[in-house]
């Protein structure tokens, strides 16, 4: 019985050494290469000290010399939004000390991931390190800037604003590819005086035109009577014109020919004499010689 059991730990350990060789090479091969993503960098570390960088594709590394570690260097999104479970929308004050509640995304990428291993470890702690307190620090700047009026009224020129003072704070292994102001709110009270100086702008705006419209139709009419009046004036002036021309005629005619008047009266005479006749009245149009 023993000597089988000998006979049986022999085959056993005949086994046993070369599947630990085996899988000891397999170790080493499956060691010696590493993969890349597209759209991540990776830093090559040598005992822990960086080596180098590399590209996407399939890299060879030494076994048990060589580490990676990939850091994306593709577009990452920050956002301060109701949505989000972080840091939510930022809260800050208008000149005039007015609240706004303001939604604000940043996209960025890292553009030196071998610096962002050195100084940051990984891209969270980039992002903690140089965007997540300047971004809300800058935008308090801004908006101190603007009153609540000239925020909205001058909203292109806030945007820009807030893009340069960014821009301008964060430096870092990092370029900041895009910020959108995605949106502004004012306290309820705010919009609700907004809303009734505008409605008070409205009415006036409204009342001014009735006014000048009122204003208008009385410039039209008070034309159009001047207008009857001088052209009744113009027609009587002409016909007295006419009139006094024709009296001027007649005179100058009855200078030149003192017996107009009875031709006149010939002209309209019907032919028949009148039945009654004044004592020692003289016959019209009759002249006989004594």
């Amino acid at each position: 019985m023993d000597d089988r059991s000998d006979d049986r730990f022999k085959n056993i350990s005949g086994f046993i050494a070369p599947a630990i060789v085996i899988i000891l090479a397999l170790l080493l091969v499956w060691s010696s290469y590493y993969t890349v993503d597209q759209g991540e960098r990776a830093v090559v570390l040598h005992y822990g000290a960086v080596a180098g960088e590399s590209e996407p594709g399939l890299h060879f590394k030494y076994p048990f010399v060589t580490s990676i570690v990939q850091i994306p260097v593709r577009q990452e999104t920050l956002s301060w939004e109701k949505e989000t479970t972080g840091d939510g929308r930022l809260e800050v004050y208008t000149k005039d000390q007015q609240p706004v509640s303001v939604s604000l995304t940043v996209i960025y990428h890292a553009t030196d991931v071998t610096n962002v291993y050195a100084h940051y470890g990984d891209l969270p702690r980039l992002e903690a390190s140089l965007i997540t307190p300047e971004v809300p620090q800058q935008v308090k700047n801004v908006f101190g800037q603007f009153t609540a009026i000239s925020a909205v009224q001058d909203r292109a020129v806030l945007d820009h604003e807030i893009q340069n003072a960014i821009r301008n704070t964060i430096h870092g292994p990092l370029t900041i590819d895009s910020i959108q102001l995605v949106d502004i709110e004012f306290s309820q009270s705010y919009e609700q005086a907004v809303e009734a100086r505008m409605q008070a702008i409205v009415a006036q705006q409204q009342a001014e035109a009735e006014k000048q419209k009122r204003i208008t139709n009385a410039d039209a009419a008070a034309y159009e009577v001047k207008a009857a009046a001088d052209a009744k004036a113009h027609q009587i002036e002409v016909q007295g014109q006419a009139e006094a021309n024709a009296i001027r005629a007649r005179g100058e005619a009855l200078k030149e020919n003192p017996e107009m008047p009875q031709l006149v009266a010939a002209e309209k005479w019907d032919g028949h004499l009148p039945q009654m006749m004044p004592p020692g009245g003289s016959v019209p149009f009759l002249n006989i010689a004594k």
